[in-house]
């Protein structure tokens, strides 16, 4: 996972995760990656409007948000 997660930040992509947290509780969130330190990482999150932490050994799952171009056919 933290191999997917340096390759995004280093594209400066959104990206949509689902995580695990401390309680068990899983949410899905969309995230902007700012650092990444040890075993965990800073990123801004859409959900929250703020800047958490992520421990990157709770990420279940990890996806690259694509922006789809509109425009006329």
């Amino acid at each position: 996972m933290r191999i997917l997660l340096e390759k995004y930040f280093s594209r400066n992509q959104i990206i949509e995760m689902m995580y695990l947290s401390k309680t068990g509780e899983m949410s899905k969130r969309r995230v902007k990656v700012i650092n990444i330190q040890g075993d965990s990482f800073q990123a801004y999150c859409f959900k929250r409007n703020a800047k958490r932490t992520f421990l990157i050994e709770n990420i279940l799952a990890l996806v690259p948000v694509v922006q789809e171009e509109r425009g006329v056919i």
